[in-house]
């Protein structure tokens, strides 16, 4: 049987070097056994129920995994903006990471310095995978974006490149043209 650090490992692997409290104590390590870890120096707390695997090499979206995870919301997921950016649909730039949690969740705790978290029932399918990391569809960053209020030029961009790409189906498309044109209206 698997020493509990290799089963750790295991799991941090496929999680950019992290491991989420509540996922370990639910996989049976005991807390006592977390302490060790991190006394001895296999483990770095990170952040509010987050450790990082020190063993595992650092990578480019670390912050943007450590996000979602800092929640501490399983449905937790990157939008906006911020899902906009990893999918290469425009030039947005965005200036914090967006995670969108669900309505029924309140995050209190501290530590969300460049985090902006966003409050919406998702559907699953409105939910996918960017680097192993829960990440909102395009259509549904774009439909996210319009409603927060990004330039008209960037979502301009983003359908165009969605469609183009095959990241949003021509209904899809349609209808997030539609509903920007409205938002333009009601602007006006």
């Amino acid at each position: 049987m698997p020493h509990a650090r290799d089963r750790l490992l295991e799991g941090a692997f496929d999680s950019h070097g992290f491991v989420r409290r509540v996922d370990a104590l639910r996989e049976g390590h005991s807390p006592h056994a977390l302490k060790q870890l991190v006394a001895r120096g296999y483990l770095e707390k990170v952040a509010h129920g987050v450790y990082r695997v020190t063993v595992v090499p650092v990578s480019e979206y670390d912050d943007l995994h450590l996000a979602v995870l800092w929640t501490g919301v399983d449905e937790a997921a990157l939008s906006h903006e911020t899902a906009l950016d990893l999918y290469g649909l425009s030039d947005v730039n965005p200036d914090r990471i967006h995670v969108t949690v669900p309505r029924r969740c309140r995050i209190r705790r501290a530590g969300a310095d460049g985090i902006e978290v966003h409050y919406q029932d998702l559907d699953t399918r409105q939910i996918g995978w960017f680097e192993q990391i829960p990440t909102v569809t395009a259509a549904t960053a774009i439909a996210q974006c319009i409603d927060t209020g990004t330039p008209t030029y960037l979502l301009r961009q983003a359908l165009t490149a969605a469609r183009e790409t095959g990241r949003v189906t021509p209904g899809e498309s349609a209808d997030l043209r539609r509903r920007l044109a409205n938002r333009d209206t009601a602007e006006r």
